[in-house]
């Protein structure tokens, strides 16, 4: 019986972007169902009762959640094509740690550039910066943070390449300038199917992000 695969997701999202990664490497048929997070549909509610977050892979009927479980799990069913996790399990963990760090802080710092107010503007661009260039130090002279292959933390970080003129309009400030391994790697990782098509338009993340202001009475 084939695969049943269900991606619950929203297009702007830098998480489901990992997903849509993962599932275009391994050659993986899905059905992609768009959410609105502003008003959660009952199917998202019914697969994520804790977090009610995207985004959610079903497979066979049964949900995983959160997107670095996701990647790893699509890894481990799908593992004759493209394989994302080392075999070495030191590796492995090094993999883990580094897009743990994404998660900890891009995710973070990025938001603090975007909900700023002015007298806080620079120390955000900053921190945020900061926390680019430790990863420029991770990926040294490799073309991928994993060495010769797109990998677990590429598949971890590339979504914000799509958020980046987001993160400029507002802080205005150039990454590339400041990061420019890291813009050049990104560059590299556009030049593979699977992330392009998967990437979400950088104006609509913009949109989004003016929506989210308004709401958040930021703008």
């Amino acid at each position: 019986m084939a695969d049943e695969v269900v991606l619950l997701d929203t297009n702007v999202s830098m998480f489901g972007m990992r997903v849509r990664f993962a599932l275009a490497e391994k050659g993986i048929q899905y059905e992609y169902k768009e959410q609105d997070l502003l008003n959660k549909t009952p199917l998202l509610l019914q697969m994520n009762p804790i977090h009610k977050k995207i985004p959610v892979l079903i497979h066979n009927g049964k949900p995983i959640c959160e997107s670095l479980v996701i990647v790893q799990y699509i890894d481990e069913v799908w593992k004759d094509n493209s394989p994302l996790m080392p075999s070495d399990p030191y590796e492995r963990a090094h993999a883990r740690f580094w897009a743990d760090y994404v998660d900890k802080k891009i995710y973070d710092t990025g938001r603090k550039i975007w909900t700023s107010k002015k007298e806080d503007q620079e120390a955000a661009n900053k921190e945020f910066i900061e926390c680019l260039k430790l990863l420029e130090g991770e990926l040294g002279d490799k073309p991928y943070f994993g060495g010769e292959s797109f990998g677990f933390v590429d598949v971890a970080l590339i979504p914000y390449y799509t958020w980046f003129p987001t993160y400029e309009k507002f802080g205005n400030f150039s990454i590339e300038a400041e990061c420019p391994k890291i813009v050049a790697w990104a560059k590299r990782c556009m030049q593979k199917e699977s992330v392009s098509k998967s990437l979400a338009d950088p104006d609509k993340v913009y949109d989004f992000i003016v929506m989210l202001r308004k709401r958040l009475g930021i703008a």
